[in-house]
């Protein structure tokens, strides 16, 4: 790549922003991870928290001001003073100066109607907070970002106020104006328009683009204006914020590599992938399947043509190459899916197998054999490639289920209790029995089988289930229908899915649990280990 593309900063605001978030809730180890994570990916700026809010965030920065980071700088977030005092007596700016960060941003009123109907005060007081907070903080050796909140209502509604907050800002010796879409209301076209507006009138400051999402279109706007002129864009890397979120960085920084921008390291690019999943998984939430660039279904194939066409050209159908930000290829196995996809499922095992040999014909009349017993593998990869081993005799169990029971009952002390599994494994011929509660049969199961597997594969202990999705198969025989589960796992680096299919819904979950184990394992230490050496 060229080294002399224009460099974007990325301001990632997901322990900030993203923490307002519904559902969203890190605790101080959570947000100290996510830094290492972000600092590790290459992002230049990451906004931990505002001091002055809780005594969570002081703990924060306190421990936080020990990390070594590498690429990344800590801004810690507040607002300017508050009206009727003086910039030295009010203690949210003590405690941003006491954070202890180089780089410290602050939010202050762009729009009339906030300044007039929330705050209480006068336009000209408004002004001189935004100064007031600016000259202090840099005066206290601080470098300054300004948070222009709601200005792009405040400049549709009154463009000259607008522009005076953000002068009195660069008076005061910010830095950097982030150009805030508060509520998440602006088009493309009039991003584009008003950056370009501000850029001519402060030619020599670094402009920012903070986008909210709230008409779907955070990342659009993001990058029109960095073709307005922003040099930095602020976001969260999976969207996460308030409402509909804020602008996701995990789609911006490869959109603006695509379109010639540098975001992060040239050598950081294959990781965009694994870290939007490593960051879900210490936030507890799941990507979903269509993300763009991270997604696992970003770059499936299902129609035969599309499976066709990318299997003899991969760019007919795909706008990059998913290695490129570390997402892989999928063909999904359905009706429509043609012989060269199985075939491309089957040579990532066995490169040598032909499309016309025994073994493809075998394991076609296979997923038939399957498909009419109710097993779909579209959503589940890696029930599939567990089949295909089967069939090419690349596959070796890991362990034997010599039996469980499950108990289910109510009442409960609490409804993490509400049944009670016990299994029975063998591994080289050992045994284990273990016995678990959980929140429901299938949630016992699961507890024990894995927590008697851990004593032989302590890799489990990585391993949690993140999806559970049971499909009736034939509603019509009611209770003596057959049903279809589909389990997704992840060790917070990887996710898979696997399928099982029986006329009892814990039978069929136990199958998709033990094959997702399985299929982790396999991934793991491959076929051909030593079990001996595994629990090292």
């Amino acid at each position: 790549m060229d080294t002399k593309l224009k460099e974007i900063e990325i301001f990632d605001s997901t322990l900030r922003d993203g923490a307002q978030g519904e559902g969203i809730s890190f605790s101080v180890q959570d947000k100290l991870d996510i830094v290492r994570l972000l600092d590790d990916l290459g992002v230049k700026y990451i906004e931990a928290g505002n001091p002055g809010s809780n005594p969570k965030d002081l703990e924060f920065f306190e421990k936080a001001s020990r990390l070594e980071l590498k690429h990344s700088k800590l801004v810690a977030f507040g607002s300017t003073r508050r009206k009727g005092i003086t910039a030295q007596q009010d203690s949210n700016l003590a405690a941003l100066i006491g954070a202890g960060t180089e780089y410290v941003a602050v939010f202050g009123k762009c729009w009339k109607l906030h300044v007039t109907e929330i705050i209480n005060t006068t336009v000209e007081e408004n002004l001189n907070m935004i100064y007031d907070t600016c000259k202090y903080l840099c005066d206290n050796g601080k470098r300054v970002t300004f948070d222009a909140e709601h200005f792009f209502d405040g400049y549709k509604n009154d463009r000259e106020f607008a522009l005076k907050a953000l002068q009195s800002a660069v008076n005061g010796g910010a830095e950097c104006l982030a150009l805030c879409d508060t509520n998440g209301g602006s088009f493309p076209d009039e991003m584009y328009d008003i950056v370009s507006d501000v850029r001519n009138h402060f030619p020599d400051v670094k402009i920012s683009i903070h986008a909210h999402n709230d008409r779907g279109m955070a990342v659009a706007n993001s990058v029109m204006a960095v073709k307005a002129g922003a040099v930095q864009v602020q976001g969260t890397y999976l969207g996460y914020g308030e409402r509909c979120g804020n602008a996701n960085l995990s789609t911006i920084i490869p959109d603006l590599t695509l379109a010639g921008y540098s975001c992060i390291p040239e050598d950081k690019l294959k990781e965009v992938t694994a870290t939007a999943r490593e960051l879900a998984e210490i936030s507890n939430t799941s990507i979903k399947r269509g993300e763009p660039f991270i997604g696992i279904s970003a770059f499936a194939h299902k129609a035969g043509m599309h499976a066709d066409g990318v299997l003899k050209l991969p760019r007919s159908f795909e706008h990059v190459p998913p290695e490129t930000f570390g997402n892989t290829r999928r063909f999904l196995m359905s009706e429509i899916s043609g012989r060269g996809a199985v075939l491309e499922r089957i040579r990532k095992i066995d490169p040598s197998i032909q499309k016309n040999s025994e073994e493809t014909s075998a394991i076609l009349e296979a997923l038939k054999r399957m498909e009419q017993q109710g097993y779909q593998y579209e959503g589940a990869d890696s029930s599939l490639e567990m089949l295909i081993r089967r069939n090419l005799g690349k596959y070796k169990p890991f362990f034997e289920l010599k039996n469980y029971k499950i108990i289910s009952g109510r009442p409960c002390e609490n409804d993490d209790c509400s049944a009670t599994a016990t299994v029975k494994v063998s591994v080289d011929g050992k045994d284990q029995l273990m016995v678990a509660e959980g929140n429901g049969p299938i949630s016992a199961m699961d507890r024990a089988l894995r927590r008697a597997l851990e004593v032989f594969y302590p890799t489990l202990r990585n391993v949690r289930l993140i999806d559970y999705k049971v499909r009736v198969m034939d509603p019509k025989s009611a209770t003596a229908a057959t049903v279809r589960v589909l389990i997704t796992s992840t060790d917070g680096r990887n996710v898979w899915t696997t399928v099982g299919v029986s006329g009892d819904v814990v039978e069929a979950s136990r199958i998709a649990l033990a094959e997702s184990i399985e299929y982790h394992l396999i991934r793991k230490y491959g076929v051909d280990t030593d079990k001996s050496t595994m629990n090292e």
